[in-house]
């Protein structure tokens, strides 16, 4: 993936942000949006899809609204700083449907696992399968969110390429 790449033009980098914001915005209203005609709108989605800079959509679903559960941020660490622990620990998490994120970390802990459970009992159970899994070498310090007052709505790419 390129960092700054003569490829990408200041359209590129507004069709970019645009579908951060709103990945549903129909193409007719992105053209618009962008001040380019739809087809080569579409195109230009196209070759970012193909080049990989878009990776995929995703709807965000407001889980408070839908159901009750529980957010947990893990800080992990290997006890044991053997490879092949690390690569059972990352397979563990990669087949657990309850981590919805993980961070390969530097600095006091190597990762960061974003749990989302039905409640603190499921949690427990599944660091307790994790933990097994992995031979009991993970130290794991638990976080319950208790309100999320920033979602995640994209990064600025402008300011990141000229910051």
């Amino acid at each position: 993936m390129p960092r700054k790449s003569s490829k990408l033009d200041r359209i590129d980098l507004r069709i970019l942000e645009e579908l951060q914001t709103n990945a549903r915005i129909t193409n007719k209203a992105l053209s618009e949006r962008v001040g380019l005609s739809p087809s080569p709108c579409l195109q230009r989605v196209k070759r970012l899809e193909d080049i990989g800079l878009i990776t995929g959509y995703l709807g965000l679903v407001d889980l408070d609204r839908f159901c009750r559960h529980v957010t947990i941020m893990a800080t992990i660490t290997i006890r044991d700083h053997d490879h092949s622990i690390f690569a059972t620990f990352e397979e563990a998490i990669a087949k657990l449907p309850d981590v919805v994120e993980c961070l390969k970390m530097s600095g006091s802990f190597d990762y960061l696992v974003r749990f989302v459970c039905a409640d603190i009992q499921r949690y427990h159970a599944v660091t307790e399968d994790l933990l097994s899994q992995v031979g009991g070498k993970l130290q794991i310090a638990s976080h319950v969110m208790l309100d999320q007052t920033k979602q995640y709505r994209g990064v600025s790419l402008t300011d990141l390429l000229h910051g």
